[in-house]
């Protein structure tokens, strides 16, 4: 097992590795005492790891309940967060007393900003089932629900108390939710390490993912240590995501987030290239790796469509868009620019 330390407004461990799960309670008893508990997670990983965990709880003697929430984009709304915190209220659950999200990125947003506005804050515990959100979501303290305006526009920034990222949790992954996190894998080697890129472009097996999540994790590590709160540095996190988000909107969530930043990197290093800012032309060898991942590379959505869903987008403000564009594969720089002149490139 690999454990890696953020030191933001908080500092905390993510510990990778096969059987980490097994180190819930232990860890909850040491830092916390003897909390209550409560799982939040959505009924497709309920099904398969919420009661394995549960008695892992309650061997160790750690009350605990669970809520429940239907799987996918569609829930992750301030009504189901109203229910879930409803939910905490009727259990009686304390502030001293711990949110665990055991899931992916929906239940991660969901459960990390719950914790955040319950009684002003509880502690929290992320657990990621998918590798997008043991790569991504679940360090660095974004939480957030969707509005019908947008996704994400509705959040705070929340650092867990603890990340364990259990490699076994992959095991039960579909093909499809498993690609899904390897498009921001490969993200992590364009933004920032060349080899990174080079070893998984033409993919990884699932039983040596802890090595390449552990380096993916490092790197967020670094970014949000220097940018915990999103000023700066961290917008390079978001390559291929703002003309994904919009994808991913457009499609009214029937893309996944994965395949839609897939096609979000493809078309903003076309633009790099396009506008000379690429030092060496590198969009066909991100589009071969996202291939060789199982990932696609184009959509049906032009780009004047894109740019209207980009400019409603939280990232767009006061008339100018920040975007992250491609050096070459491991340097990547944003660029900030005025919307018009984004119409006008995608036109």
């Amino acid at each position: 097992m690999q454990t890696v330390t953020v030191s933001a407004s908080i500092q905390y461990d993510v510990i990778i590795g096969s059987g980490a799960r097994k180190l819930l309670a232990e860890k909850i008893k040491a830092r916390f005492g003897t909390p209550r508990v409560c799982v939040v997670s959505d009924d497709r990983v309920a099904a398969l790891h919420l009661a394995a965990l549960k008695d892992d709880l309650r061997q160790a003697e750690v009350d605990c309940v669970s809520y429940v929430f239907p799987h996918g984009e569609q829930s992750k709304t301030p009504e189901t967060l109203f229910d879930l915190l409803a939910f905490l209220a009727q259990a009686r659950l304390s502030r001293k007393d711990v949110l665990v999200a055991l899931g992916g990125g929906v239940t991660g947003d969901l459960g990390g900003l719950a914790s955040a506005l319950y009684m002003r804050g509880m502690h929290l515990v992320q657990m990621p089932t998918s590798l997008l959100a043991m790569v991504d979501s679940s360090v660095g303290g974004k939480t957030a629900v969707d509005l019908p305006e947008g996704k994400n526009l509705a959040g705070v920034f929340r650092q867990p108390d603890l990340v364990l990222c259990d490699t076994d949790y992959l095991a039960t992954l579909s093909e499809e939710d498993f690609r899904d996190g390897m498009a921001e894998v490969i993200k992590y080697g364009v933004i920032g390490d060349e080899a990174l890129f080079d070893r998984v472009k033409n993919g990884v097996p699932r039983a040596q993912m802890t090595d390449v999540i552990t380096r993916c994790v490092e790197m967020k590590r670094d970014v949000v240590n220097e940018d915990e709160f999103d000023t700066g540095r961290r917008a390079l996190l978001n390559f291929g995501h703002t003309l994904g988000h919009a994808i991913e909107a457009g499609s009214a969530f029937s893309l996944s987030h994965g395949k839609a930043v897939a096609v979000g990197m493809v078309r903003i290093a076309a633009l790099a290239e396009q506008t000379g800012f690429c030092f060496v032309p590198c969009r066909e060898e991100i589009a071969a790796a996202l291939l060789q991942n199982g990932l696609p590379t184009d959509c049906a959505f032009s780009n004047a469509a894109l740019y209207e869903a980009v400019t409603a987008d939280k990232k767009c403000a006061g008339g100018s868009i920040t975007l992250v564009l491609p050096r070459r594969i491991g340097v990547c720089e944003t660029k900030t620019m005025p919307v018009e002149e984004l119409k006008e490139l995608l036109q």
